[in-house]
Order: C-alpha cells, then sequence, then structure tokens
C-alpha cells in the first residue's frame, strides 16, 4: 500500500490543526474539564480532534479512527487502515500555559505503523517519519544521540496514577544512583520526538495510551533507535509499557528501570 496521499493530506492537518490549537494557547479563559486524576480536557481538544478525524474520514471513509477524546471509530470491513489521534498531548501543560504540548497522528496498517507525525505549534517543530524512509524534524534528517554511558544520559519519564507512584519514586532512584539525570515534561509524544532528535538519551513510562506514542515511537525506529514492543497484547485499545532509547543504553535501561509488566 502506498502512504503518499493520506501522508501528504494528514500532514497538511495537522498543521492546521496546530493553528487551531495555538490560536487558544495562554487564553485565560480557557475551560478545562477533568476526565480523571491529574487528566484534563478542553474544548480544543475536542475541536482539534474533530478536525482532523472529520477532515480524513471525509478523504478515507473506509478507514477506521482511534482518538483520546473520541475513542474508536470502525472502518469498512476488511480495511487495514487505523489512524490514531491524541489532539493535545500534553493538554495539563497546554491549560497551564506551557509549551510542552503537541499533536500526535499516526496511521497504522495491517497492525504495523506506517508513518507517524508530531507537531509543536509553539516551537514550529514538525516531525515525521514513514517506515523504512527514516525520520525528520522540518524536513531535517535527525538521529538518535549516540550517547553510551549513563553517566552522560539524561532520560525523559512519564507517570501515570494508573500505576503506584512508589514505581516511579524507585526508578527516578536507580536513575540517580547511577547518576544518570531525568526529566518530566508532561508529554510523551514530545518525550519520544526528543529521544528521536537526540535531546534525550531514552524515555520511560510504566504505562501510556497508544495515542500518546505510536508516531513517536515511529520516529525513534527510523532515526536508530530501539523501542520496546509496545504492541504486544493489547496494546494498541488497552495501553502498555514503552521504553525507547539510544541502543547502547537498552541494557542498562532494562536493568535499572521496573520491568516491562509493571513488576518491580
Amino acid at each position: 500500500m502506498s502512504y503518499e496521499r493520506r501522508l501528504a493530506r494528514a500532514s497538511e492537518l495537522v498543521r492546521e490543526a496546530g493553528t487551531l490549537a495555538l490560536a487558544s494557547f495562554r487564553n485565560a479563559s480557557l475551560v478545562v474539564e477533568t476526565k480523571g486524576v491529574q487528566d484534563y480536557v478542553t474544548a480544543v481538544d475536542r475541536a482539534v480532534e474533530a478536525l482532523l478525524v472529520d477532515r480524513l474520514h471525509a478523504d478515507f471513509p473506509d478507514d477506521a479512527f482511534l482518538g483520546e477524546e473520541g475513542g474508536r471509530r470502525t472502518g469498512r470491513a476488511g480495511s487495514d487502515a487505523l489512524w490514531v489521534i491524541d489532539p493535545i498531548d500534553g493538554t495539563t501543560n497546554y491549560a497551564h500555559g506551557l509549551p510542552l504540548w503537541c499533536i500526535s497522528v499516526a496511521l497504522v496498517y495491517a497492525g504495523e505503523i506506517a508513518f507517524g507525525l508530531i507537531f509543536n505549534p509553539v516551537s514550529d517543530e514538525f516531525y515525521c517519519a514513514v517506515r523504512g524512509q527514516g525520520a525528520s524534524c522540518n524536513g531535517q534528517p535527525i538521529r538518535v544521540s549516540s550517547v553510551r554511558s549513563p553517566e552522560s544520559a539524561r532520560i525523559g519519564m512519564g507517570f501515570s496514577y494508573r500505576c503506584p507512584p512508589a514505581l516511579h519514586v524507585r526508578d527516578i532512584g536507580r536513575l540517580l544512583e547511577a547518576h544518570c539525570e531525568y526529566a518530566r515534561l508532561g508529554s510523551a509524544a514530545l518525550g519520544l520526538a526528543f529521544v528521536a532528535d537526540g535531546r534525550f538519551d531514552g524515555y520511560w513510562e510504566p504505562h501510556v495510551n497508544s495515542w500518546d506514542v505510536l508516531a513517536g515511537i515511529c520516529l525513534v525506529r527510523e532515526a536508530g533507535g530501539w523501542v520496546s514492543d509496545f504492541l504486544a497484547d493489547d496494546g494498541l485499545f488497552g495501553g502498555n509499557a514503552i521504553l525507547v532509547c539510544t541502543p547502547a543504553l537498552q541494557s542498562f535501561l532494562q536493568d535499572q528501570l521496573t520491568t516491562l509488566d509493571g513488576t518491580a
């Protein structure tokens, strides 16, 4: 299957959605709703997802959709194309006026991630990766870092209240004991993008949803990084752990962090 038409249309719409989201960024009157513990949504999240899903569905009516806000929409029986969309990854940052948020769109075809797009409208950084064709930011090729030592590494970390806080604290402690730095951005998609372009040397989160990471997984793979098997079991619809890193740090991070089944 050729993805060129879908990739071109999605790239255009992601930029348009970014303009829409940016127009309301730092809006003091923005209404923020709570979906769960430290889990927020705004009208902008819903508007961005509606823009992307409605326009893509109009152009590709057989395709299925999975969105953070709108849930799952089935496509034509037998269709292998599934769009996975996070309209604003980092909604808490967005609602607080912090510039660490993005739009994330991935196309899954026949169970494989065909391409991924991540766009941060604030920094105007547009990431794109196509399976087997490499990764780029604003049209320039990107690669994971060449860092080999934990003492020179910085690992992005995510946290969810679906997992015990003690595990997160333990993981941070183990990294610091090894003189390995960490950072928490509040956006898994940006965390993976920063691994792909070498700003981070790895990213870890013990449970995250597919719309947060599928585009980033494609980016990291195509930028030469190592990626855990996020789609194992019911990762696509139920979420999973995610670990990505420069290949030289794989063994260290697997040894130090909570195992990928969530146990200590």
